[in-house]
């Protein structure tokens, strides 16, 4: 059948575990060459049926504390697995296990998943990675599906606009998804250090504990107190809890800025997108440039200076998603205009019938003959496969849209300025693109 095929191709055929087991063996069987690409190993009884899963994780918390294995490594491995595994059936269709597990699925990602066959006994182990790999191949083959449905159709100006979405959307997220890297980065660099640095806290605390339970037993000889009393000392000297204060306050004044940066990169994504917000709104269009300028920024920042002059808007009646796509459209190809390091200058203002924004690059400029053509849907003066020809022609006919006009200067060697104008006061009726 199918669906079984499917999740077959997935399975690893894992010798499991035995109950019977001790910590130390199962450890040294994850550290073979054959299972370092587990993140689990199964345990089962007699009847072949998965009772448990242990982990590398939970192994590697116990063996990192100090004298870990000699304490605990002669326990047996009930003491450390998950008795209620992620188990799948062999019959069950890649979809439906997909929908299983990542329902079940419990992050950080630490084990793996049990495959079992219709009698429920064990036959192997998957990785969620790659069920995502089979699952990536699967949407890719109903992706190719879906663009040749696109290619036997007459090209619309509502299929040009929708390709064009997905191109912004796709930049959008590869450029938040690197800019939230940086920050995890130290975030996750802090937690670690934090743990580090802890640890001879945990010693010290444990040593003084042991000190004050022999200070209050009058069976606690000289010999046991003079012990604890010295291990209490060398704890409190490695410890130096003193030398840590300027350091901890340090590594949590980081953590906390890299997470405040995360909040702004998904308020912004938030705010960029509009997914909470109606299609057609009253914004002040400098909220829609400093939304874009986050979604943004990993394209400028290494390309060029961004100079802000934001002066005060009314609010204006739009589909703020769609002015948000025309403006990343706009930073991002003065960005790509810009040779070396250069300078964007934004700037915004408003008279009594309607807003200006200014996007104004010193990049390479373009001669009258690209000038003139710049607005045609397909046309481009990238290399084949870097651009699809459509941005400024769907920003053209969005503003134009709105009831307002989208004009542009270029010299070449001097740069481009781009202008948007949007009236005040919208027409009767707009035509929102798809």
């Amino acid at each position: 059948m199918i669906a079984a095929s499917a999740l077959s191709r997935l399975l690893k055929p894992v010798a499991p575990l035995l109950p019977t087991m001790s910590i130390s063996d199962v450890a040294d069987r994850l550290l073979t060459p054959e299972h370092k690409a587990f993140l689990s190993l199964p345990v089962v009884d007699a009847a072949e049926r998965p009772v448990g899963l242990v982990s590398r994780s939970k192994l590697q918390d116990i063996f990192m504390q100090r004298f870990g294995r000699d304490l605990r490594g002669r326990h047996p491995i009930h003491e450390v697995m998950n008795p209620a595994p992620l188990v799948v059936s062999l019959d069950t269709s890649l979809d439906n296990a997909a929908k299983q597990i990542t329902g079940q699925l419990q992050y950080p990602i630490t084990e793996d998943f049990i495959l079992v066959d219709a009698a429920g006994r064990y036959r192997g182990i998957g990785t969620v990675l790659d069920l995502l790999k089979a699952m990536e191949a699967r949407i890719a083959q109903r992706n190719a599906v879906l663009r040749k449905a696109l290619v036997d159709l007459k090209e619309s100006q509502t299929q040009l606009v929708q390709s064009e979405k997905m191109a912004s959307l796709g930049q959008m997220v590869a450029g938040v998804a690197h800019e939230l890297n940086t920050p995890l980065g130290y975030v996750k660099n802090n937690v670690e250090l934090l743990r580090e640095l802890s640890a001879p806290l945990f010693l010290l605390a444990e040593t003084q504990a042991t000190l004050a339970d022999c200070l209050n037993d009058p069976a606690c000889s000289e010999t046991d107190l003079a012990q604890a009393l010295e291990q209490a000392a060398s704890a409190r000297e490695q410890a130096a809890p003193e030398l840590l204060v300027e350091d901890l306050s340090q590594l949590f004044s980081d953590t906390l800025y890299g997470l405040g940066q995360i909040a702004e990169l998904v308020v912004g994504l938030k705010d960029f997108a509009r997914l909470d917000r109606a299609m057609s709104e009253e914004v002040d269009l400098n909220d829609c440039i400093r939304s874009a300028l986050v979604i943004a920024r990993n394209s400028i920042k290494d390309k060029a200076e961004v100079v802000s002059q934001l002066g005060e808007l009314p609010r204006i009646a739009c589909a703020p998603s769609q002015i948000n796509q025309v403006l990343l459209n706009l930073l991002t190809n003065a960005a790509q205009a810009i040779d070396g390091f250069g300078q964007i200058q934004l700037k915004t203002w408003a008279d009594e019938a309607a807003v200006f924004v200014s996007v104004q690059d010193n990049g390479r400029g373009m001669p009258p003959e690209v000038l003139a053509r710049i607005f045609d849907p397909f046309f481009t003066t990238k290399p084949v496969g870097q651009g699809t020809g459509l941005g400024l022609s769907i920003s053209f006919k969005i503003i134009q849209d709105h009831g307002g006009l989208i004009r542009v200067a270029s010299e070449p060697g001097r740069g481009t300025r781009f202008l948007l104008r949007l009236p005040r006061a919208q027409a009767a009726e707009l035509k929102w693109s798809a």
